[in-house]
C-alpha cells in the first residue's frame, strides 16, 4: 500500500514541475534602427510590456535583444511586433 502512495505522490510532484519548466524560452532578436543611447531603453520597455516576458537584455553595440518569455503566454511573433510597433523592426537571429 505504501508503494502506491509513494508512486502517486511522485506523479503529482512531477506533474506540478513539468508545466512550470515547459513554458520558459529564450530568443535572440536582431533589432534594426537602434542609433542612439535611448534606443535600447525603448526596445526593452516595449518587450517588457508583452505579457509573459520575464527578462530582456538589449545590446546597443550588437543590435540585439535577448528575451526570456513564457511561451504559453506569448510567441516570438508578439515580441517582434512589439519592437516593430515601437519603431525598431526585429527578427529572430539565426
Amino acid at each position: 500500500m505504501s508503494k502506491s502512495i509513494a508512486a502517486a505522490l511522485l506523479a503529482v510532484g512531477l506533474g506540478a514541475v513539468a508545466p512550470a519548466l515547459a513554458g520558459e524560452k529564450t530568443v535572440d532578436l536582431a533589432v534594426k534602427n537602434m542609433y542612439c543611447a535611448a534606443c535600447p531603453l525603448i526596445v526593452k520597455s516595449s518587450l517588457l510590456a508583452v505579457p509573459g516576458v520575464t527578462k530582456v537584455v538589449v545590446s546597443y553595440a550588437a543590435k540585439t535583444a535577448t528575451v526570456t518569455f513564457d511561451d504559453t503566454k506569448t510567441a516570438v511573433q508578439a515580441l517582434t511586433a512589439a519592437t516593430t510597433n515601437a519603431g525598431y523592426p526585429s527578427a529572430p537571429k539565426g
